[in-house]
């Protein structure tokens, strides 16, 4: 009679208590060349990102005078816009991001109130 060798840990249950991956948040900025404003928004972006989705989100800089045609079809009617495409659901955010909280609320990672 032959036996098997019992492993010392058991992976398949101790992989379940991890609970599910963080969400990545894929965010898009679009902004209108090198301005004061449009700089400020990307700044403003980043140190919210890397303060509060630190490693969890994908942020692509769109310059409409650059690249317009990547605007098509996002009904980009101002500049800064920020729209958060995951998650859903889909959030747009409209100004240099300086207010960190207004942010944090439009991208679901703070509630209102």
């Amino acid at each position: 009679m032959s036996t098997k060798p019992v492993p010392d840990t058991i992976p398949s249950a101790e992989a379940g208590l991890t609970g599910p991956p963080p969400q990545t948040y894929l965010l898009r900025l679009y902004v209108t060349g090198a301005t004061a404003k449009s700089a400020r928004a990307i700044a403003n972006i980043k140190t919210i990102c890397e303060e509060h989705l630190e490693g969890r989100y994908v942020l692509e800089v769109v310059d409409l005078y650059q690249q317009p045609e990547l605007a098509q079809g996002q009904q980009i009617i101002a500049a800064p816009t920020l729209i958060k495409e995951l998650p859903l659901p889909l959030r747009r955010i409209i100004g240099d991001m300086s207010s960190s909280e207004r942010v944090l609320v439009g991208l679901d990672v703070r509630r209102n109130g």
